[in-house]
């Protein structure tokens, strides 16, 4: 079987990426450690927040981290905005948080993707069965010189394609904030189905943008080129490969949601028997194994996601050109 009509088949295609991403399983630890890193510095200045809040109402933080999320939320920013110094210091703080995080996670993101291509160059077709451990053993890529080589030569790069997508971000969150709190330009947009239809908006937006942002890191990670120069290739990549890109694509948000109802399910029963005396013990040390088990599967299912259009980018651009003789030359042929 010809290895760019395997990598043709979302099967096959998925399947490869999975077994790269599995043969390369010190990446997804760190990512996951990485990330839960970044969401426990997040979680700093909202406690803190929740402090100042509480200090200048005269309330208990405690009671306020059993209100809803919404109802935090909403009575965090009715103090906050009442009081500029407070609100000030917040912000700061949060935005000190948000920036450090973020360089953190594109450094990390930099050394993933080397790993993962360096693995899928070296796996061969080991989508085809039989699964052999050495086919694994070849495709495990990970050591700490590649990973910190990617870091060093994709971090500047990959950071500003953060404040690039940092701006993007910026547009579609004032956009979406005028429309649903901004004085209405006709009637039809002034009611409960125009800000569902702009909610439902902004989330399809925000999903193709971070499509895109991907895109563009694996291009870069996979040419060795400016981020300029990745723009022409990825959408070179969108027309040639739009149905498998959007099989995949499908995919992983397949498999993202259903690990999302898996989690909630294993949260809600795990719930039910924390009310149990005694029996209610096991119930958080099972909490703790099931958010270790629902991090490193969305981890997992990521960069299963990256290694696959690291694949689909690779076959595309192997066959753009082939050297076929003919009379005794050679000729040039675009696929």
């Amino acid at each position: 079987m010809d290895l760019s009509s395997t990598a043709g088949s979302l099967k096959f295609s998925l399947k490869r990426g999975a077994l790269v991403t599995a043969a390369n399983w010190q990446v997804v630890v760190v990512q996951f450690v990485a990330d839960t890193l970044f969401k426990t510095l997040l979680a700093v200045p909202i406690v803190g927040g929740l402090v100042l809040v509480a200090l200048v109402v005269g309330g208990d933080p405690i009671e306020m981290l059993r209100l809803e999320p919404s109802q935090i939320l909403s009575t965090m920013v009715g103090v906050l905005l009442a009081q500029p110094v407070a609100l000030a210091a917040f912000l700061i703080a949060l935005g000190l948080v948000l920036c450090g995080g973020s360089v953190l996670m594109f450094a990390v993101k930099a050394g993933s993707v080397t790993v993962l291509l360096a693995g899928d160059r070296a796996a061969g077709p080991i989508e085809q069965p039989p699964l052999r451990l050495s086919s694994l053993t070849q495709a495990n890529q990970a050591t700490v010189e590649r990973f910190t080589t990617g870091v060093r030569s994709l971090f500047g790069r990959y950071l500003r394609l953060g404040i690039g997508l940092t701006i993007v971000y910026a547009v579609l969150a004032g956009g979406y904030m005028a429309l649903v709190f901004g004085p209405p330009a006709t009637a039809a947009l002034d009611g409960p189905l125009a800000v569902t239809l702009a909610s439902l908006a902004l989330i399809l937006a925000v999903t193709l943008v971070n499509f895109v942002y991907l895109l563009l890191q694996i291009v870069v990670a996979a040419e060795d080129c400016a981020v300029w120069e990745a723009v022409p290739h990825v959408a070179r990549l969108l027309r040639r490969r739009t149905r498998a890109m959007g099989q995949v694509l499908a995919a992983i948000l397949a498999l993202m949601l259903m690990a999302t109802g898996a989690s909630i399910l294993a949260t809600a029963a795990l719930g039910l028997i924390a009310f149990v005396p005694f029996v209610g013990l096991a119930a958080l040390p099972l909490q703790v194994f099931a958010w270790l088990v629902r991090g490193v599967v969305f981890q997992f299912v990521g960069l299963t996601g990256v290694a696959t259009y690291l694949r689909l980018h690779h076959t595309l651009q192997t066959s753009a050109v082939q050297v076929r003789p003919s009379d005794g030359l050679q000729q040039v042929t675009r696929a």
